[in-house]
This record gives structure tokens, C-alpha cells and sequence, in this order.
């Protein structure tokens, strides 16, 4: 496996993102190994809270809420995957699996030895993290989901239509990322997660900071645009963003969705307190805290969270907020309830 690392220098003197590195290796399944980036502020006897980001960002994502986490004493732990941000990146797409990034973020789990984790994920952070709370739920007292969700193929393409839906897929022409947004939104037509599979994978040109710069709905100041293109220098450290939405299983006969539907099984005994923190704005996750809310028991006692005036990257516009429902359900459910 060919491996990039993004030069230093692409990480000196980012606007708000002061945090020092830290790393750890994890076998690359081939006989080499993979150094993966982590965030890690606060005591180191705090109670820890696991920060879990998205395709395309990375830790960058979580720089608001990082030090309110760690003021109030947590351990706060923002690992990169790999791909993204200052961890490795492999060269190649065909590199990127959904089996493959489950495996490296558990080995890294179970080398840091996190012990009674609140976990926050969003996006991929959620369809990676949900997986590590169903292969360690002794690991995690609590959960808040955040724009996410883990397909099991209750949802999606079924298998008599996959074939049929393959052709519309490959029959679809690469968009502008300003109006992918609206294809989210459309009622009807080919669902927009195609249209934005069909970006990730086949634009000319992928720039992060421009894909930010539509999805963020209050727009981005040059220095934290140019903060989120870091790890980025050159087409070929891209190959993780371009393969990632492809990995979504939304076919009916992706082969992860049976180690998916196992998690399930797991998530649905799943008694920890489980919050969904979801966007009021989202189009891309609108209405997946529903069957997170319904399955899992930790999320039927709850009361849930919507946090307002925020698009699918929620930790960009409204990392405070997404703070404090981190800390509310911490000071609700101590860990001796939990």
C-alpha cells in the first residue's frame, strides 16, 4: 500500500487550531503500517470524549468544540481517519474500503484503551463510530449522533432494483457543487446522495474548501477555507474524499451490509444513554434520527436535540451548541448511572 503524508508545514498557524499533534500506528492490513493524527486536549484522567468526523473534513471540524470539552474537564480525543487531515493517506481509491477503515480506527481504539467513552459523530463518523460502539459497547457509556446514521439496507436501493438504479447512476452527469444542495432537496429524480457519489468520484477537480463553501450555509472566511484544504496539497492526497461517499452502502447488495445489520443487532440492546443531536437544515440526514430514536433503548428515554439554524456540518455553524448537548447529557446521566 502506497502511502502520502501531508508535508507539516500545510498544519502551521491554522485560524482557531492551536492543538498540538499526536500519533499512533495501526497495522495497513498489507504488512506496513498507517500513522493516524489525533486531537488530544484536556486532563488525561478526564473522563473521555470521542470526537468523530466526516468525509470531506477532518479534526478541523471539531476546533470550537475541543476547548469547551476540556475546560470542563474531559479528556477530548479527535482522531483524523485515515485519509484525512494530517493521518496517512494511501494513494489509491481501491485502498479505501468500509471494511478496512472499521478495522484501522478499532485497532487505534483499542491501542489508545479509551475506557468509558461519550462518543459524538456525525456524518462518516457515525456509519464508522456506530460500528466501534457495536464491537465495544464495554468501551462507551454514551452516544450523541449527529447527522449520521448506519445503513442496514432498511433504506436505500433494494436488490431487485440494483441493477436498474446502477444504470440511472452511471447515466448521470458530474454536477457543480452549488447545485448539489438542490438535488438533496428535489422530491423527485434520482435521490441526491447519487449526485453527490457521482462528484466525489468523477469531478475534474475536488476541492474541499469549495465543497464547504456550499454545504456551510453561512459561508467560510478565506483562512478557514483555506484551513480545511490543508491536508490537501495536491489531487493525489485526495483519493480517500473521492472514494468515500462510494462506500455508503445504499445498494442492496453492498457487501458491508451484513456486518452492518450485526451491528444493529448490538445497537438495539443498547441500553447507555444515545442522544440525536440533528441539524434543523440538514437535507443529506433529515429524518435518520428517526429509526436511531425508535431501534436503540438508550434513545427511547430521552429527549432529543435539535440543534437550530445548522446545515449537515453542525460542528461548523454551531459547535457551541453542539458542545453543550455533549455536556448535558454528561451532567444528566453521571457515569455511575450510565
Amino acid at each position: 500500500m502506497h502511502t502520502l503524508r501531508t508535508p507539516d508545514s500545510r498544519f502551521e498557524n491554522l485560524s482557531g487550531y492551536p492543538f498540538a499533534p499526536h500519533y499512533s500506528e495501526v497495522p495497513d492490513g498489507e504488512g506496513g503500517a498507517l500513522r493516524i493524527h489525533r486531537v488530544d486536549e484536556g486532563p488525561r484522567d478526564g473522563e473521555p470524549i470521542l470526537l468523530l468526523h466526516g468525509q470531506p473534513t477532518w479534526s478541523y471540524l471539531y476546533r470550537k468544540m475541543i476547548p469547551i470539552l476540556a475546560e470542563a474537564g474531559h479528556r477530548v480525543v479527535a482522531p483524523d481517519f485515515v485519509g484525512f487531515g494530517r493521518s496517512d493517506k494511501p494513494s489509491e481509491c481501491s485502498d479505501y474500503t468500509y471494511a478496512n477503515h472499521v478495522r484501522w480506527i478499532s485497532n487505534w481504539l483499542e491501542a489508545l484503551d479509551l475506557q468509558g467513552v461519550t462518543l459524538f459523530c456525525q456524518d462518516w463518523g457515525g456509519l464508522i463510530g456506530l460500528r466501534l460502539v457495536a464491537a465495544f459497547p464495554e468501551r462507551f457509556a454514551r452516544v450523541v449522533a449527529a447527522n449520521t446514521t448506519l445503513p442496514d439496507g432498511s433504506w436505500g436501493i433494494p436488490l431487485e432494483a440494483v441493477d436498474a438504479m446502477r444504470k440511472v447512476y452511471d447515466a448521470l452527469p458530474v454536477i457543480a457543487p452549488a447545485e448539489l444542495g438542490e438535488r438533496f432537496r428535489a422530491k423527485d429524480g434520482p435521490p441526491g446522495f447519487l449526485f453527490w457519489r457521482k462528484f466525489c468520484a468523477e469531478a475534474p477537480e475536488l476541492t474541499v474548501s469549495e465543497i464547504m463553501q456550499h454545504t456551510v450555509r453561512t459561508g467560510l472566511a478565506a483562512e478557514i477555507a483555506a484551513a480545511y484544504d490543508a491536508p490537501f496539497p495536491g489531487p493525489e492526497y485526495l483519493a480517500g474524499a473521492r472514494q468515500f461517499p462510494s462506500l455508503v452502502p445504499i445498494f442492496g447488495d453492498d457487501p458491508e451490509l451484513p456486518a452492518n445489520r450485526k451491528a444493529w443487532k448490538t445497537l438495539e440492546a443498547f441500553e447507555k444513554p444515545f442522544l440525536t443531536a440533528f441539524a434543523d437544515s440538514d437535507p443529506v440526514s433529515a429524518g435518520a434520527e428517526q429509526p436511531l430514536q425508535e431501534r436503540i433503548p438508550g434513545a427511547r428515554k430521552l429527549k432529543h436535540v435539535t440543534i437550530e439554524n445548522a446545515g449537515h456540518f453542525l460542528q461548523e455553524e454551531q459547535g457551541e451548541a453542539c458542545a453543550a448537548a455533549v455536556l448535558n447529557l454528561i451532567r444528566q446521566h453521571p457515569a455511575a448511572a450510565a
